[in-house]
């Protein structure tokens, strides 16, 4: 059994999330793994704070997110889409260009959790996360099923203030602590 929990003694503390679909073809009326993200976050008592689709072009990519990074009002960005083997998919190496730390154990429990579900395919994924600038950074497979997964079993407790033993939202206030070191 987990010690995962939720202290309900705890305030919920909501975090102004951004979300990005990287996709050459789709359009917000068509974006189902986008919409599977909004409507979760929302539902969860965060903030939706921006929402867009952008080609899959890393310089586009990581020009947003530097953009989402320098806004005072976004914590969190997750993007979905692009996180694949093909020569268009480059998600991944965009975030990789504007991390400052790369959280590892977010690749590990993202694969421990859609091995579960879907075998070994899940070798194909290369889900990943960061931060940069006090942000946080996520990158989802593009379909809705992996968005579920990555929020209903991972982001949706890690981004809950009440989450214990521990939780994202607690270190936020540290997560720029070496800009004021002397």
């Amino acid at each position: 059994m987990s010690a995962s929990r939720i202290d309900e003694t705890r305030e919920f503390i909501p975090v102004r999330i951004a979300v990005l679909t990287v996709s050459d073809t789709r359009k917000l009326d068509e974006d189902k793994s986008g919409d599977v993200l909004a409507q979760r976050i929302e539902a969860a008592g965060h903030t939706l704070t921006d929402r867009r689709i952008i080609r899959d072009e890393r310089v586009e990519i990581s020009a947003l997110l530097r953009e989402w990074i320098a806004r005072d009002d976004v914590d969190v960005v997750i993007s979905t889409g692009g996180t694949g083997l093909t020569g268009r998919d480059v998600s991944v190496e965009a975030h990789f260009d504007v991390y400052e730390k790369e959280v590892e154990g977010f690749a590990a429990l993202f694969h421990m959790i859609s091995f579960a579900k879907i075998g070994t395919s899940t070798m194909q994924s290369r889900a990943c996360a960061g931060v940069a600038g006090g942000t946080y950074l996520f990158a989802l497979p593009g379909s809705p099923g992996a968005c579920k997964d990555g929020w209903d079993d991972i982001l949706r407790l890690q981004l809950d203030y009440r989450h214990r033993p521990c939780n994202l939202v607690e270190i936020m206030p540290r997560l720029e602590e070496h800009k004021r070191r002397k």
